[in-house]
Order: structure tokens, then C-alpha cells, then sequence
């Protein structure tokens, strides 16, 4: 044997040996080695591939990695039918369809019903047993083809242990917990898994998409020369045998207990089972419990079992007749869309928002729905004057669900506009998403400012809204820097600005210097650059702004992906956003400004009688003494007490400032006791809320202090 023969068996071995380990990790959940071995494995493999290209096969485990090359995404046509479900919203419907099949075939009936899963429907395509595309739903007929994405999944085999030649549907998603993480420390969270599950697989560069948890469920096999198999469940068998991921939550439902249990036993599946008696009972289980699944479901699915009976009844042009989807029910309503207008965000993010006639949905009226971007709008065929079912998703949420009848005026499919609906410039495209790459536009103006002051960034509280857009609207203030060096004084004669309230905002603009560096960078707005990840870049060592632009200048992107959390996405963002000249210059002013560019090591404080030890405390209003608030935080945490954002069950005080709102009515119903500024002063200083005496004389925060002028 030659060394070229030798290399080749080596590579043929490795890629068997990790793709066996893959499998038993992502799909069967049963790790075969540790992360250290399966590292080594992998390591050799890609020397070798990277060594030798001609090597490197499509179906190499190596592809999980993902590549750097911008995706186009080509449209597909697909060969199988990919339609939308009918829908069901009682159990007296679901009984209905189940008597018609039967009367309509004239024979008893098995039942299958799968969860359905809240993502991305995919098709993947497969000859002699090699994924060769991924494409998306699409329009039912044409697909956008996402294979290099796809790659990356791992739940996704790149080669089935059969050499068959198959079409197979599947739903794409993101599992509950890694969502939450990953929407934590995004500038601009997603709504919902689904929606963070759809903007990753439509990454233009698959590393990129290689960075987000994706896994996948398949639920439907159509084998090129005819379906082989009898039934639903030996299709669902036979996909897990081929290596494929399939959801354990399916039931089957029979004539008799017995049958169903025989059929599942025959087929070596271990899914629930019962007679057509039970299936009721299945239902409302799965509808209760799904709140404690780790990934969202928005309904379940009935499937005939029986495929001869499939071929029968065949399909519409919507939906096969041989399925129905039980959607869980949900406030909703019907509505009609006024107009379709767009929202530019503070990074330049367009986001197209639906106008429609008002409509009260589970006890509030809604009247605006956002529409995500032209992906989502697409998908719909959504155009102005239409008839759509409006809902609450996950009760909160307002979203478009479907169009039920469309406007008679001739307007088509909506089109987010060319240009930016505030300044005018051509708007660019980045993913699915489109942003106005004006940097002076002054709806991004408007947005950074109002980030950097908020609360949760530089806590500016007497910079609120109104005042911003006054600031800006008047010319005093052109951009974040210009509040460390507008002339306050200026305000003086203008209306609704009194001493007091001139007074208040020179005092928080003051005050807000001494915030943190961490604080500092978290409220510069750069995308997907929030507190948890400044806490990482802090703790690597990144803990002063020259550190930070240092290595955003070398764009040394291997020391960024050291650091906990920032992954390539996040590491990107951070190099291209310090790189930017505009924030660079922003930067600069805000070192003149005087604000914190470095970590500043606390001195240690002498422990304090930690009186609030054991107490929950929720601060709301404005205050005289603690401006901003954040500081009577900080007294707080102090002595031994803990602050919360919100009221709950567990919250012991609410701190009490002018214009409290509706915190105190919440605060009050779960027993929480209200403290005012002048009794929580007393507190601080050792001395019991029902005690008297006088209050500590303490100053205004700030560098200013006493009068105005």
C-alpha cells in the first residue's frame, strides 16, 4: 500500500470513527468518548484535509465547522410536495376529521400524533445516502437552498448508514435554554427561538451559523422509487435506523390498547400508545406540559397511519388531506391592515410594523404588530388591506398568524422600501434584515441616545425620552458626547425647564461619570455587546478601552474566541464596531468627557450593619437624594439587602419616588412594604422605620450642588 492509499484509509477511518461519535452525542444523546479524545479525532482529520484538499469530501465531519464565504442562497425547486398543514383549534373538530376519514374509506383507522415543533421547516435531500441540499420551505414549491448552513448542525447526518436516495422533511430549531443565553447578551433580542432559528439559517457565512445550538427533528421520509414501508411509524423506524434525529413525544393511537402497543414492539419504538379512546387524554397532557419541554411546541399533529389510505386521500393545493394540526389555543381576533409603515432602529435596523384596526385580544387592544422584516412578510404574502388572524403569542406578543383574506384594492405583497424612511439613504441588506447605514440619521441618533442614558445603561434618569428628543429636536445636542459638554444653562426660559429639573439633569450627567468601564462599554450600543459579555472581556484581562482597541485594530480574532461567551458572531461585531471610525471618534470625546476608560480596582468599604439582610427591595420614581436612582441601590446591596427590577411574590419593600406608578398598586396587593425617600434615609442611617428623629442631612448627588446659578 502507498502512501496515498494509506492517507486515504486514514481519512476513511476518522471520518467513520467521528461521525459515529457525533451521532451518539447530538442524536442519541449517549456520548461515546470525551470531549478531549473527540477533539484529538477531529484535529488530525482537518490537518490532513487542510494538508491534502483533494481529501476533503462533502460529507467530511469537518463541515460542522462552517465556512467564511458569503452564501447566496439560490432558489430550489423542490421535488416533493411541501405544504401547510389544515388546522384544527377544539377536540370536537379533531373527532369530526377522524369520523370523516373512516366514513370516507370505510375502514377502522391508527392515528399518529407528534408534537409540533416551533421552527424552521427544512427539507433535506439525499443521494446514495449523502446530504446534497437543504432547502427551506419557501413557498410550498420553491425553496431557498441553505446546505452550507445546514452543515453545521450536527444533529444533521451528513451521510446515512443506508446508501438510499430520499427526500426528508424536518423542523429546525433552537432548544429553550441556549436561547435564553444566547438572546442575554444580543443588542437587539429576538422575540422567540423560531425567529432567532430563522435569521441563523439564513447567515451568510456558515461559520457564522456554525456558532448558534441548531438541532432538528424529522418527521416525513420520501424515498425516490416509491415509499417502501406500510405505515407512519415503520417510515419514523427506518429514518432512525438511517441515523436520523426523530422527536422520542409521539404517540400512537389504535382500535385497542394492545394493537398499538404490538405495532410500537414490532417497530422497536418506545412512544406512548393507546385506543382511539385515549387519544383525548394525550391531548390535554401534551397541552399541559408543554410549558415544561425544553423546546416551544405551538400545537401537535394527527397523521393517518395507514399510507395506502395517504395515497388515497392525497392533498390540496394547501394541505394533505391525510393530516390535521391541533394549534393550542391563544388569544386572538381578526383584524384588517391599515397601512404598513417602517421603524428605524438605533443601529439602523428597519424593522416593517403592521397598522391595523384595533382589536382587543386576550383583554388588551392591539393595534400595531410588528412584522420582523421582509422574510416575515414574504412568508405571509401580507399586503395592505388585507384580513388577517392577529394573536398573542405566548400571550404577550402580538403577531400576524395568517392572512384569511386578501384586500380587493390590488395591492400586492408588501416591499419594505429602497430608501430610509427618515433621512432618505439607500437602505443596504444584511442577512434578513435590512439598516439604514446613514450614521447621522437622526432616528439612529435619537435611538443611541436614548440607549446610553437608560437605565440599565448609564442610568441618566433625568434624561428621559422627552427630554432627548427636545434636546435633539432644539440643536443642543447632536450625538452621545455632546452631553458632557452642552451648556446646560441654555434650557433657562425654555418650557417645562425649571431650576429644579436643570438642576436634576447636570447632577445625573455629573453623576454618570463615575459609572464603571464596564457600564461605559455596554452602553455604546455596539451590536450584541451587552453586560454579560463586557463582564468576560473584563475578566480576560480586556478591562481598559486601549486594550479593547488594540485588539480590535490587530482584528485578532482567535483572543477574542478565548474569552467565555464571545463567540464568532460576537467577536466580529466587536471588531468591526471599535473599528468604525464614527465610534472611535465617540470614544475619544467620551475619554475628554472624563467618563471611566479602565477598570478602577474598589477600595474595600467597611462593612456597614447589614440592616436589609434578607429583605427584597424594588425602587421606583424619582428621588431628591439618590439621583439617579441606582444609588439607593447601591445602599441597599450595601446592607445586606436585594434588589429586584419588577414586584413579585418574594418582594419585601418598594422604595417610593414621585411618580412611582403602578409598582405601588403591585407592590401593595402582594404585601410588600412601601418606604418613602425620607424614611428610607432614617434606615440608612441605623434608625427603625417606626422610630422618629431627625432626618441625616444629606446632599444632592453630584458636583453640583445648592442652586442653580
Amino acid at each position: 500500500m502507498n502512501s496515498e492509499e494509506k492517507l486515504r484509509e486514514e481519512v476513511d477511518a476518522l471520518s467513520d470513527l467521528l461521525r459515529s461519535y457525533q451521532k451518539a452525542y447530538y442524536v442519541d444523546a449517549r456520548p461515546l468518548v470525551s470531549d478531549s479524545e473527540y477533539d484529538r479525532v477531529f484535529d488530525r482529520l482537518k490537518l490532513i484535509e487542510e494538508s491534502h484538499p483533494r481529501f476533503r469530501f462533502p460529507d467530511s465531519p469537518t463541515e460542522r465547522v462552517g465556512s467564511d464565504l458569503s452564501a447566496d442562497f439560490p432558489e430550489v425547486t423542490h421535488t416533493i410536495p411541501v405544504l401547510s398543514l389544515d388546522k384544527a383549534y377544539d377536540e370536537p373538530t379533531i373527532q369530526d376529521w377522524i369520523s370523516k376519514c373512516e366514513k370516507k374509506e370505510q375502514q377502522q383507522l391508527s392515528f399518529v400524533l407528534e408534537q409540533k415543533i416551533d421552527g424552521i421547516s427544512m427539507v433535506l435531500y439525499y443521494e446514495k445516502g449523502v446530504l446534497v441540499r437543504a432547502v427551506t420551505r419557501g413557498n410550498g414549491t420553491v425553496g431557498n437552498d441553505v446546505t452550507a448552513n445546514v452543515k453545521t448542525i450536527k444533529s444533521v447526518p451528513l451521510r446515512l448508514t443506508k446508501p438510499v436516495d430520499i427526500a426528508v422533511r424536518g423542523e429546525v430549531y433552537l432548544p429553550k435554554a441556549p436561547f435564553k443565553a444566547l438572546n442575554e447578551k444580543m443588542a437587539e433580542p429576538y422575540a422567540n427561538p423560531r425567529n432567532l432559528t430563522a435569521g441563523s439559517i439564513r447567515r451568510k457565512k456558515s461559520n457564522e451559523a456554525a456558532q448558534i445550538p441548531l438541532t432538528i427533528f424529522v418527521y416525513e421520509g420520501f424515498w425516490k422509487d416509491n415509499i417502501p414501508f406500510k405505515s407512519h411509524v415503520e417510515i419514523l423506524a427506518e429514518l432512525k435506523t438511517l441515523g436520523f434525529r426523530t422527536n422520542p413525544n409521539i404517540g400512537l393511537f389504535c382500535a385497542t390498547e394492545m394493537e398499538a402497543q404490538k405495532t410500537l414492539k414490532k417497530a422497536g419504538l418506545d412512544w406512548k400508545w393507546g385506543s382511539f379512546q385515549d387519544l383525548q387524554k394525550h391531548i390535554r397532557e401534551q397541552t399541559a406540559n408543554r410549558e415544561g419541554l425544553p423546546y416551544e411546541i405551538d400545537g401537535l399533529v394527527l397523521k393517518i397511519n395507514e399510507i395506502a389510505v395517504r395515497e388515497r386521500l392525497g392533498y390540496t393545493e394547501h394541505h394533505p388531506r391525510w393530516a390535521l394540526a391541533y394549534k393550542f389555543e391563544s388569544p386572538q381576533g381578526v383584524s384588517t391592515v391599515k397601512q404598513i409603515d417602517v421603524q428605524v432602529g438605533r443601529t439602523g435596523r428597519i424593522t416593517p410594523v403592521a397598522r391595523i384596526e384595533p382589536v382587543l385580544i386576550g383583554g388588551s387592544t392591539v393595534s400595531n404588530v410588528t412584522l420582523h422584516n421582509q422574510l416575515y412578510i414574504d412568508e405571509l404574502e401580507l399586503a395592505k388591506g388585507d384580513t388577517v388572524e392577529v394573536s398573542k403569542r405566548g400571550d404577550v406578543i402580538p403577531a400576524v398568524e395568517r392572512v384569511i383574506d386578501k384586500n380587493t384594492s390590488g395591492n400586492t405583497t408588501y416591499h419594505i422600501p429602497s430608501r430610509c424612511p427618515v433621512c432618505g439613504t439607500e437602505l443596504i441588506q444584511k442577512g434578513s434584515h435590512h439598516f439604514c447605514p446613514n450614521f447621522n440619521c437622526p432616528a439612529q441618533v435619537l435611538g443611541r441616545i436614548e440607549f446610553f442614558v437608560g437605565k440599565d445603561q448609564m442610568d441618566i434618569t433625568s434624561l428621559g425620552p422627552k427630554t432627548v428628543a427636545f434636546l435633539i429636536d432644539k440643536g443642543f445636542i447632536g450625538d452621545v458626547p455632546d452631553l458632557y459638554t452642552v451648556d446646560y444653562k441654555q434650557l433657562i426660559g425654555q418650557p417645562g425647564f425649571k431650576d429644579k429639573k436643570i438642576l436634576s439633569i447636570i447632577n445625573g450627567v455629573e453623576e454618570s461619570k463615575k459609572q464603571p468601564f464596564s457600564r461605559v462599554v455596554a452602553s455604546l450600543g455596539m451590536p450584541e455587546i451587552g453586560k454579560k459579555i463586557v463582564d468576560m472581556l473584563i475578566e480576560s484581562g480586556y478591562d481598559s478601552m486601549d486594550k479593547l482597541l488594540a485588539v480590535a485594530e490587530k482584528k485578532d480574532m482567535e483572543a477574542l474566541k478565548k474569552v467565555r461567551l464571545v463567540a464568532g458572531i460576537t467577536a466580529d461585531n466587536l471588531i468591526e464596531s471599535l473599528n468604525d471610525p464614527q465610534m472611535r471618534k465617540r470614544i475619544h470625546a467620551l475619554t475628554e468627557a472624563g467618563l471611566q476608560m479602565e477598570k478602577v480596582e474598589e477600595k474595600e468599604e467597611e462593612l456597614l450593619p447589614q440592616v436589609f439582610e434578607g429583605q427584597v427591595w424594588c425602587v421606583t420614581g424619582s428621588f431628591e437624594h439618590f439621583n439617579p436612582r441606582s444609588l439607593a441601590v447601591v445602599e441597599i446591596e450595601k446592607r445586606g439587602g436585594r434588589s429586584v427590577t419588577s414586584i413579585t411574590g418574594k418582594t419585601t419593600h418598594l422604595l417610593c419616588g414621585k411618580g412611582g406608578g403602578s409598582k405601588i398598586a403591585k407592590a401593595e396587593k402582594v404585601g410588600a412594604t412601601l418606604v418613602n425617600e425620607e424614611t428610607f434615609v432614617r434606615l440608612l442611617d441605623g434608625q427603625s422605620q417606626e422610630n422618629g428623629g431627625e432626618t441625616p442631612s444629606v446632599a444632592p448627588q453630584g458636583d453640583v450642588q445648592g442652586e442653580l446659578f
